[in-house]
């Protein structure tokens, strides 16, 4: 059971995390009501928790490797739950930056690269579906928390809204942390030898993780800033804000048949030909954003922008494990998974910036745009041939 347990909390903790932080959208119309806030400094917070996700990623995984995840994700969970609860008292921007920077980015920082190197620890045959599995949790965060969060500034306002998005998550994230272990540490309690330690590997020197970290670098700002500003986007064609929300929803429920037929994919093809069905769809989506303003027809555009979005999260970690194999998986994950938050914490504040000074988006998009051409072309240069992911790789 041990095996369901971390795959249960794993998908809970992906739930908690990302479902409240892309329902920070939602809120961005109230700060401008209250505070006169503009979309520069709103998109800035969310982009500072990202940057911090990438600084702390390099410290958990390796944190991970060595302790196991239970005690790393919850502190962490504690701290994202108590974050969010003390939005409601922010008067200041600095208030709110300070937050971002500390404890909503600490949650951030840790619900992905400890979580998903646990599932590819005990999910050694078929990782890229159990991933998509596990993922699917963020997708349906992403559907569920955006709808509540406006409903429930609807009926409450705000401030409360928060508070009791801040608790939910402390107890949900507590509860899944105590679910996470390592195969190792069950057989240390059992008494079985593990393997002895092994030297630090030449991973990082190779051409593949240098051209895995840029490929990281070059399609997370998209995945970063569409979640961010689409909401708002959607309230500049004329949506009211529950229905703008529901362009998130639509994000999070195409992106569960990405985690799941991507990493499926995957299992199949390899890891090469699955980074290639995630760019192609968020490349088409964004030429839509770019030339459709009509939001009925945007609909069917944004939920192809979330099959490529879902199937991107599916694919990083078991894509790690198939070139690289386990032995220091959580590290070198986390080293991606940072390249990927410098680039993606710049791109919605690059974005906020765009619209404040020339009013609208499309620029913005231009630039998401070149972006994913050219990591689209960079991972048509990656090795064709990884090693199968239905099987342990040697170390």
């Amino acid at each position: 059971m041990s095996h369901i347990n971390v795959f249960v909390g794993a998908f809970f903790t992906q739930f908690t995390v990302i479902g409240l932080m892309f329902s920070f959208g939602v809120f961005f119309n109230e700060f401008e009501i209250e505070f006169g806030w503009s979309r520069t400094l709103l998109s800035s917070c969310a982009a500072i928790a990202f940057f911090v996700m990438g600084v702390l990623a390099l410290v958990a995984g390796r944190m991970s490797d060595r302790y196991g995840p239970r005690l790393v994700l919850g502190f962490t969970g504690t701290l994202y739950g108590i974050g969010f609860a003390l939005i409601s008292q922010v008067s200041e921007p600095w208030h709110l930056v300070l937050i971002f920077a500390t404890f909503i980015g600490a949650g951030m920082g840790t619900h992905d690269v400890v979580t998903l190197s646990a599932v590819a620890r005990w999910f050694p045959n078929g990782r890229g579906l159990i991933t998509g599995l596990a993922k699917v949790g963020t997708a349906l965060g992403q559907m569920i928390m955006p709808p509540l969060v406006a409903l429930l500034i609807i009926y409450y306002d705000w401030r409360t809204a928060v508070i009791c998005l801040g608790i939910m998550a402390a107890v949900l994230l507590i509860v899944s942390a105590l679910l996470m272990t390592h195969p190792e540490e069950q057989q240390e309690e059992l008494g079985v030898q593990s393997k002895p330690a092994k030297s630090i590997s030449k991973s990082r020197q190779t051409i593949a993780f240098k051209q895995l970290c840029l490929i990281q670098f070059l399609f997370f700002p998209t995945l970063m800033t569409i979640p961010t500003h689409i909401a708002v986007h959607g309230m500049d064609l004329g949506m009211t804000s529950a229905k703008a929300a529901l362009f998130l929803t639509s994000i999070g429920g195409a992106s569960i048949a990405g985690r799941l037929i991507v990493g499926s994919f995957l299992d199949r093809m390899g890891s090469k030909k699955a980074y290639v069905a995630c760019f192609i769809p968020i490349i088409i989506s964004l030429f839509a954003l770019l030339n459709i303003t009509q939001y009925e027809i945007l609909f069917g555009f944004i939920a192809l922008y979330g099959f490529g979005h879902g199937g991107f999260f599916a694919v990083v970690s078991p894509t790690v494990a198939a070139y690289f194999g386990m032995k220091e998986h959580g590290a070198l994950f986390g080293t991606i998974l940072f390249f990927g938050t410098i680039s993606g914490s710049i791109g919605p504040i690059l974005t906020g910036f765009v619209f404040d000074h020339f009013g609208s988006y499309e620029i913005a998009f231009w630039g998401l745009l070149g972006l994913m051409l050219a990591g689209l072309l960079l991972v048509l240069a990656l090795p064709s041939k990884d090693i199968d992911t239905k099987s342990e790789p040697k170390n």
